[in-house]
């Protein structure tokens, strides 16, 4: 495994004046180099062959670009060599975690990241020390889990993967032991899943309530947990599906997917904040005796708040949680800054703080 000593001699021999922020082309990766260049950092995307032409349309934003066969290449000697001589501090994302994978970022990959990469592996449900074990050590309300199916007795949501496509969502709604093992099995049929990937599935008591992402920003620099916002993800065809009059649904016969798709703003009244300023405090401390030094930069708790007004979390992600749209519509860093801007920013001036401090080691490991 990778020590924070090897990776403080690898930043130890940068240019603190030529650092560029490194991306997977995909994901956020258009929201952090944007983040990077309003705060006047340079930035490289490293794309997979064919998927490359947003980012050469957004001229602004990639100073370089590095073409992979594919996203895993990252971690080529002469990949790593070359981010190594322009001073690169890799940039997680759900894509970088997923493509390039937890066995290599935290064995193989000798580049300086910003966060704490012994903790992204948490976000898988069938860890051991994972979302639910840190939730449950916070105290902070997360939905039932059902152990086995044959528990099921009433509206719950089955989290997995798509069998094909690893970074998509092929959840499904059940409400009961005879619904599970007909959708399943017709999921195994249609190759949506695997029956390998349904017995590490995670069945979820479905909460009815509404949905918020609260995206907080830990700092080794700063003793708070700030909270830069909120917005709601789009999912096909789960929106608009529901626009639809509840007769004119029923004469459908669609799977609803759990695929996100996009992002809308949201605000919450202001009695609700203080609660949500304690989740993430009580999120932030508990990752830091777990997984020491704990969250580096942003993470974001996936919450319901059920009409009587409980927050309940049902998914954390533990590195850029991918939320662009907070980047023009969150009042929340206003508030806190005097200007509005969103995850990839705070990024990008979390590492010029490091640097001015001559502190870049306490952020990457």
């Amino acid at each position: 495994m990778i020590g924070t000593d090897t990776v403080s001699e690898i930043v130890n021999k940068y240019d603190l004046k030529n650092i560029h922020l490194a991306v997977i082309g995909s994901h956020s990766a258009l929201e952090i180099m944007d983040g990077a260049k309003d705060e006047g950092l340079k930035t490289v995307c490293i794309c997979q062959k064919g998927r490359e032409l947003p980012y050469l349309r957004f001229k602004r934003l990639a100073d370089e670009i590095i073409l992979v066969d594919k996203f895993s290449d990252l971690v080529f000697s002469e990949n790593q060599d070359k981010l190594r001589e322009i001073n690169a501090i890799m940039v997680p994302h759900r894509a970088f975690t997923a493509y390039v994978g937890y066995n290599t970022i935290e064995n193989d990959l000798m580049l300086p990241i910003l966060g704490n990469r012994n903790l992204f592996r948490a976000e898988e449900r069938n860890y051991d020390k994972n979302q639910y074990f840190l939730l449950e050590q916070a105290k902070i309300v997360h939905p039932k889990i059902y152990k086995n199916y044959s528990e099921i007795n009433g509206l719950a949501i089955v989290k997995i993967q798509e069998g094909r496509r690893k970074l998509e969502r092929a959840f499904f709604v059940v409400s009961s032991e005879k619904d599970y093992l007909e959708k399943s099995q017709n999921k195994i049929r249609e190759k949506l899943i695997t029956s390998e990937d349904l017995e590490s599935s995670v069945i979820e008591e479905f909460v009815v309530g509404t949905y918020f992402n609260f995206n907080f920003f830990c700092s080794p620099l700063t003793p708070e947990t700030e909270f830069l916002g909120i917005e709601r993800r789009l999912q096909t065809n789960l929106n608009d599906l529901n626009a639809i009059p509840a007769r004119q649904q029923l004469e459908f016969d669609i799977e609803v997917k759990h695929i996100e798709i996009g992002h809308t703003p949201a605000s919450v009244r202001e009695s609700m904040l203080e609660k949500i300023f304690r989740l993430g405090d009580k999120f932030s401390e508990t990752v830091r005796k777990e997984y020491p030094p704990g969250i580096i930069g942003p993470f974001s708790l996936q919450s319901i708040v059920t009409p009587e007004l409980e927050i309940v979390v049902y998914d954390v992600s533990l590195r850029v949680p991918g939320n662009p749209i907070m980047a023009t519509t969150s009042p929340y860093t206003k508030y806190s800054y005097g200007q509005t801007f969103g995850v990839g920013r705070r990024i990008a001036m979390e590492v010029k703080k490091a640097i001015n401090y001559n502190k870049l080691f306490t952020i990457v490991m």
